[in-house]
């Protein structure tokens, strides 16, 4: 089997916009590679060139209309999460334009500082879509472990070590709350990682008890690591140590973005809610990528 018949196979076109990050991705790491500090000036804006093409990528995908599901059901590139995927790579755009004068006057590579951040655009992007709950997880560490790194990335700084421990700490154990929610949905619907074969198996699920405790323990896991009350009274002390300007992911910067949330909360799709014993399987992927939506945060004086 060759090349192009495994990725007509896998409809690998629905994730060109996140093919293109990576693309990206790899040229900030050579360029800085070969070129040194030279490379400074002009780096930032093959990042930025990047960006711009996986967006026109996401409009022509949105024009196109085709068949979104990709990778044998992993991956939904449907409307809404074309939306958020453009919204995430275009606030990268912004956050780079704001970060520049920033980290070179803090004498940290810009080229390390822009891996990282497309890396935990990558992450988002992947989440924005993601359709099974392997997907959803390894989406989701990828951008949380990228925020670490951010948070620390200040090495010389001791508030920015303080802080970067507070919040690997906190995620990992968020992470491992929402790992157990998940695979006992896993386990309740007969071995299904898919959210809309999950929702089909649970339909018929006397298990009310457990299906509500893996609720409980998924929407916990989330609820940590966006800073959602009551979950969010750690968010004070991981901030406080922040000497950053910009930081991306972080929780405080989540709970700022009001508008992406009540709308996915408003839309039929928004959470993951049990109604008659049934998930949604469409809410939960809302839910999940509008909290990975990319914004700056600028710490208050």
């Amino acid at each position: 089997m060759d090349v192009a018949n495994l990725a007509s196979q896998l409809n690998a076109g629905t994730i060109w916009p996140e093919g293109i990050v990576i693309i990206t991705l790899l040229a900030v790491l050579v360029t800085d590679l070969i070129a040194g500090r030279k490379s400074v000036p002009w780096t930032p804006y093959i990042a930025i060139g990047g960006l711009l093409a996986s967006i026109a990528a996401i409009v022509v995908q949105w024009q196109a209309a085709g068949d979104a599901i990709g990778f044998l059901g992993a991956f939904n590139s449907d409307p809404i999460g074309l939306v958020f995927r453009g919204i995430i790579a275009l606030s990268t755009v912004t956050t780079i334009l704001m970060s520049i004068r920033y980290v070179e006057q803090s004498g940290t590579s810009l080229a390390e500082f822009l891996a990282i951040l497309l890396s935990a655009t990558l992450g988002a992007m992947f989440l924005s879509s993601a359709n099974d709950l392997v997907t959803i997880f390894v989406s989701l560490e990828t951008l949380s472990i990228s925020s670490y790194l951010l948070t620390g990335y200040m090495k010389r700084d001791s508030r920015s070590n303080e802080a970067a421990l507070k919040y690997l700490l906190i995620g990992a154990s968020s992470s491992a709350v929402f790992l157990y929610g998940v695979s006992l949905l896993y386990g309740l619907s007969g071995g299904e990682v898919q959210l809309d074969k999950i929702a089909v198996a649970l339909v018929d699920s006397e298990a009310s008890l457990g299906l509500a405790l893996a609720l409980v323990f998924t929407i916990t896991g989330i609820a940590f690591k966006i800073s959602a009350v009551p979950f969010h009274q750690w968010t004070p002390a991981f901030t406080k140590d922040r000497p950053h300007l910009w930081l991306l992911s972080c929780p405080s910067a989540r709970k700022q973005r009001v508008s992406p949330w009540r709308f996915a909360c408003l839309s039929p799709r928004s959470t993951v809610l049990a109604t008659n014993g049934t998930l949604s399987s469409r809410r939960w992927r809302s839910s999940v990528c509008c909290s990975a939506t990319l914004l700056p945060y600028r710490k208050p004086v």
